[in-house]
């Protein structure tokens, strides 16, 4: 089970990513609202896995993404994104995310996904 960081700018989405990471029996060591943060937040806490939504204010998922991927080449993104974005998806797995999970959230498919990147 790994120590996960939850990048959304919805606290709605968070909490309901937290609640099935939770069940799964992992661990939240953080959340972060908007990509900027969730940089800070993936240096200051060294996740072994970070949740990524795509559309966020300042800095959007992707160049969060590329920013951490930056600063650690071997960190574990898992994107999150809505039906209909995969040009989205495809880029985020170009600039270096392990999976992705659609939104609205399926508790087993979220907890596969994660199990599967974290055992990769």
């Amino acid at each position: 089970m790994g120590k996960i960081l939850i990048v959304d700018d919805t606290l709605f989405m968070r909490t309901l990513l937290k609640n099935i990471l939770f069940s799964g029996g992992h661990t939240i060591v953080g959340e972060a609202g908007d990509g900027e943060e969730a940089v800070a937040k993936y240096q200051e806490l060294k996740p072994d896995l970070v949740t990524m939504d795509v559309v966020m204010p300042k800095q959007n998922g992707i160049e969060a993404l590329k920013a951490i991927k930056a600063l650690d080449p071997a960190a574990r993104v898992v994107m999150c994104t809505a039906v209909g974005q995969e040009q989205m998806v495809k880029l985020a797995i170009k600039s270096g995310a392990k999976g992705y999970i659609v939104k609205p959230f399926q508790a087993p498919k979220v907890l596969e996904e994660v199990k599967n990147v974290l055992a990769a």
